[in-house]
């Protein structure tokens, strides 16, 4: 293991291994806590995607909730589950499953085509010509943009689903899906969530299905493995600590590197890296 990976895995707090029904404890008390202590808050929001990711923060932010409610003899707290797609999605069903497992306390949908499409012509006629990949971070942006909207109205946080096998190569949105208040499954690497994904009785289609951010028309339900050029697995094995090949560790290293701005707040003058 050289100096980077050790690095890395030390700053994203990776663990070689889990124990599934303790992680999920300390991501539930987390979430519990940090509605306790924010005292102005009365839940969570989150945009369920269908994907493994959306569907494990969903699930532990309403077993937050529940617990809470049961603890305080109280129906104060709430997980507002939201839909966001853009036009018809594709993998609907999926989304469906994913809100039937977690049983949210309200569900809402929010269409984001039109607003996208909007925000695309304002710019063209400004004379601003975004990319298919550009509008995909558009379609991310936007989305989130719902979810603070959402919040805002029912007086909750909203939930990031960035873990540790995203954040390691940059694989979202910078101020889309990579805003939110609070983050559960930070420390996790991918397989790791699927471990607590399976001791909490999900439906194995739901995290067994192939990772795709699906934000690009031109490439539909784009794989993130292709995207990124390496597998889940290469990078969990790589957050883990184990070896694997020199060109897929320099890969993951070569992306860790140039995402570097995407992992912290705005940078200031207090700041030491122009000094």
């Amino acid at each position: 293991m050289n100096e980077l990976q050790q690095q890395i895995i030390h700053e994203l707090h990776v663990l070689p291994k889990i124990d599934p029904q303790k992680e999920v404890r300390v991501s539930v008390d987390f979430l519990k806590a940090y509605l306790k202590k924010n005292t102005f808050l009365e839940g969570y929001v989150l945009g369920i995607s269908g994907g493994q990711d959306s569907t494990l923060a969903g699930k532990l932010a309403q077993m937050a909730v529940d617990e809470l409610n049961e603890e305080l003899s109280t129906d104060r707290y709430k997980f507002v589950a939201v839909r966001l797609p853009y036009g018809t999605q594709f993998d609907e069903e999926d989304c469906q499953d994913a809100l039937r497992f977690i049983k949210p306390s309200a569900t809402y949908t929010v269409n984001i085509k039109e607003a996208v499409d909007a925000s695309r012509r304002a710019l063209d006629a400004a004379g601003i010509s975004l990319s298919d990949f550009e509008k995909g971070n558009e379609k991310a942006r936007e989305r989130m943009k719902v979810q603070f909207s959402m919040a805002a109205f029912h007086h909750c946080a909203v939930i990031g689903t960035d873990h540790a096998a995203e954040a390691i190569t940059g694989f979202f949105t910078k101020f889309g899906d990579g805003a939110a208040d609070v983050t559960p499954l930070s420390r996790l690497n991918k397989r790791q969530g699927k471990e607590m994904l399976r001791e909490l009785g999900c439906p194995e289609h739901l995290y067994n299905k192939v990772p795709t951010a699906d934000l690009e028309e031109d490439k539909p339900a784009l794989p993130d493995e292709i995207a990124l050029g390496v597998t889940y697995e290469q990078i969990d094995d790589y957050l883990e600590g184990k070896s694997i090949p020199d060109a897929t560790r320099q890969t993951i290293e070569r992306h860790y590197l140039r995402s570097e701005h995407k992992r912290h707040l705005p940078i200031t003058v207090f700041d030491d890296f122009w000094k």
